[in-house]
């Protein structure tokens, strides 16, 4: 996946821990990363994510054009109603995904780190004689996340996007650090102000894998279909008209079974390093020579649950079969039905 090439001001808070890929260019945490997912999920502090990828589209054929290219129904879109959607290979694995809502003059979305450019160069191939304009706003606009449940005000010149999960705000680049600075009692640094409100991406993403939410680029591999994910439904719309890889779409809903699916893992606590993304998982009864039969998507530490994971496996997996990811034992839930 590409690199992202922003590098977040909020990096020099005290605190702040510069994040691994592929998250570079924000904080990873600030210190305190359980305090950090507890305040999140109580619905306080924000997270920095102005390293995302921000494109919009404008024009009066901007939503029925890009409801004949993404996944999700958009042609009636109304203003301030937060979707996902996917854009898909012509053999129905997904390349793209994109979080998005329009204000009625124009659709914002937000990809991954880096994602923005390979996006832009697909839709500027699929506009033909349609009046839209595609634009990469990424050095401009800078993403903000506040989790569900915040009361935080919302600044006039930002677009935001509500989901159940929090809100996604599209801020002005050059106001992320003043917009910061208001979360701070008295516009004081987090040190000083006790324990401030912002949050790394550590923490929100270990709320992700506990919400069971699948991200681009390190759920999917480069055959995954929606189906795998859970994705169907809430990025794929099953009604709509011809998009490309919909013939995937309606065979495997219709007529078969993914060849593989998303489960939640509980990992062995007593573990010191979490498996990382790629880490081979098989049957415990098998052991480390065992077949491969899958692989660790995200890990996490979480506040509450311990170590946790997300991956991949082959759909005949038993649900109720203890697991190993590399060494680490693990046991499974399931998310997406085999």
């Amino acid at each position: 996946m590409p690199r992202p090439s922003h590098a977040s001001p909020l990096l020099s808070l005290p605190g702040a821990v510069p994040a691994e890929a592929p998250d570079e260019g924000v904080a990873a945490h600030y210190g305190d990363l359980f305090r950090e997912q507890r305040a999140l999920a109580d619905g306080s502090g924000f997270v920095d994510l102005s390293h995302r990828g921000v494109v919009t589209v404008t024009g009066p054929e901007r939503l029925s054009w890009l409801h004949l290219l993404l996944t999700q129904h958009v042609s009636d879109l109304p203003p301030g109603h937060a979707t996902e959607a996917l854009v898909l290979s012509a053999h129905g694995h997904i390349e793209h995904a994109v979080s998005l809502v329009d204000d009625g003059e124009t659709t914002w979305m937000h990809t991954e780190p880096g994602n923005q450019e390979a996006l832009i160069a697909y839709l500027e191939s699929m506009k033909f004689f349609y009046r839209v304009e595609v634009a990469d706003r990424t050095d401009e606009i800078a993403l903000v996340h506040l989790p569900a449940g915040s009361i935080a005000e919302v600044p006039g010149n930002a677009v935001v996007r509500e989901t159940a999960h929090g809100r996604d705000l599209f801020l002005p680049r050059a106001d992320l650090e003043s917009f910061a600075l208001g979360f701070s009692p008295g516009g004081t640094s987090r040190t000083e102000s006790g324990g401030g409100p912002a949050a790394g991406v550590l923490a929100l993403e270990a709320l992700r894998v506990e919400a069971h939410r699948p991200r681009l680029g390190l759920e999917t591999d480069h055959r995954t279909i929606p189906h795998e994910l859970g994705w169907i439904g809430s990025a794929v719309h099953l009604q709509k008209g011809c998009y490309r890889g919909q013939e995937t779409v309606a065979r495997v809903h219709n007529l078969g079974k993914p060849p593989r699916r998303l489960v939640f893992l509980h990992l062995d606590g007593s573990e010191v390093h979490l498996p990382p993304h790629g880490t081979p998982v098989r049957l415990a009864s098998e052991g480390e020579e065992g077949r491969q039969l899958g692989f660790i998507t995200t890990s996490a530490r979480h506040h509450e649950l311990g170590p946790i994971a997300l991956a991949l496996v082959k759909r005949n997996v038993p649900v109720d079969a203890p697991l190993m990811a590399g060494t680490t034992a693990a046991a499974q839930e399931v998310v997406v039905e085999p």
